[in-house]
């Protein structure tokens, strides 16, 4: 499949790649400051620049202030040389993102109905539905030069199966879905891609070395180590919800007992809360389960929301839990940062002292000292937004 970088071929391609990739993270750079970062001439780095804006890919953002007087131009990725669409395809909705080229968002949808299926059908009916949102927005779907979606589960970026969708050996979902946008598709885990985006956009700041945990109804791990995605050798990395670390005789949803997903997640929240309403501790939630109603995570956030005394000690419980993984996992990676995201990030008031406290009390201190722990930015747009910016990151070969 061809892609709008095709153009750049021939004299200097590589070095054009090289400038557009360092626009990706970089605000705008001066024709000194890309002549130094390719350790190459200003006459040489002056032509480059100018084909590229030629080419539309790159623009004059107007003057940079200089300490010696002379104010140089500087250059950076061009708004008006397309779009890119992130998808994070939930349970029973999706959300989406529309980036400009330089990644800010244009449009985005939150939970739009829709639940994926193992069938080559629904993947093309998803397609179909991104590209109504995308129409729906005015957006030309045209100038959409590339998608990200983020699945649940294990999926390897690289040869564009999910084990989640499965398909069939002989069709990746990648493939359904380049057939159905018909353009390029980047296929990411869902933690994979969040942590992309608070890297690119969120609150990692300059921060090279984050983890990223994914607290929703499981919970997965993204890590950006040296300023790059981490994947390990099949692309799985991350599964730290699947940790054997719990005590607890709670068989885990592979099968296995006491993962630390068991404890510390939302399915470890919903199992929490109903076992104390049935041991008698009064909550909001107490009638819709003694009237036979199907209490949802959405339901126990609410209530810890309105302050229901029952909820919020068990999001404690969770948030002790989950910073005993965290003190482990600051032990082993040394990071700047930790974030905390996913669905039960919005309680995080409640979350992150109990996790704050157990990160202090287990983790080194001559370790714990270099890492920063923070609630995501992005919160539930992470990952569409996520989606979005590694399609334009991977089409660029960043």
């Amino acid at each position: 499949m061809t892609t709008f970088l095709d153009d750049i071929n021939g004299r200097y391609a590589a070095e054009k790649r090289t400038v557009l990739n360092l626009c990706v993270k970089g605000s705008g750079f001066s024709l000194a400051d890309l002549a130094k970062e390719l350790d190459t001439s200003i006459p040489k780095i002056s032509r480059i620049v100018a084909e590229l804006v030629e080419m539309g890919y790159l623009a004059d953002l107007g003057k940079q202030e200089s300490a010696s007087g002379r104010r140089p131009s500087i250059y950076g990725l061009n708004p008006e040389a397309g779009y890119f669409a992130g998808v994070d395809v939930g349970g029973e909705s999706i959300s989406v993102a529309v980036t400009d080229f330089p990644g800010r968002v244009v449009h985005f949808e939150h939970d739009v109905p829709y639940r994926l299926q193992n069938t080559e059908e629904s993947v093309l009916g998803l397609c179909s539905k991104v590209i109504e949102i995308i129409s729906k927005a005015r957006i030309d779907r045209t100038r959409v030069r590339s998608y990200g979606v983020n699945l649940t589960g294990r999926v390897n970026h690289k040869t564009g199966y999910s084990y989640t969708y499965f398909i069939s050996e002989e069709k990746p979902i990648r493939s359904i879905l380049e057939q159905g946008f018909g353009k390029t598709v980047s296929v990411e885990n869902d933690s994979h891609g969040m942590a992309y985006g608070e890297y690119m956009s969120g609150i990692a700041g300059d921060a090279g070395n984050i983890l990223f945990l994914n607290v929703g109804w499981g919970l997965g791990m993204g890590m950006v180590l040296d300023g790059k995605l981490f994947y390990g050798k099949s692309g799985f990395s991350g599964e730290v919800g699947h940790f054997p670390m719990l005590d607890n005789n709670q068989i885990c949803r592979c099968g296995k007992i006491g993962c630390l997903e068991t404890g510390a997640s939302g399915l470890a929240l919903h199992r929490l809360v109903k076992e104390r309403i049935k041991e008698g501790q009064p909550s909001l939630l107490t009638e819709k389960m003694d009237n036979g109603g199907e209490l949802t995570l959405n339901d126990i956030l609410d209530a810890v929301q309105k302050e229901d005394v029952t909820a919020i000690e068990c999001v404690e419980e969770i948030g002790a839990t989950l910073g005993r993984a965290v003190a482990g996992l600051i032990n082993i990676f040394n990071p700047d940062m930790v974030i905390i995201g996913g669905r039960l990030s919005v309680a995080e008031r409640y979350l992150m002292p109990p996790l704050k406290i157990a990160v202090n009390k287990l983790s080194l201190n001559m370790v714990n000292n270099d890492t920063v722990i923070k609630a995501s930015r992005l919160g539930r747009d992470a990952g569409a937004i996520g989606a979005s910016l590694l399609a334009k990151s991977r089409m660029l070969n960043n």
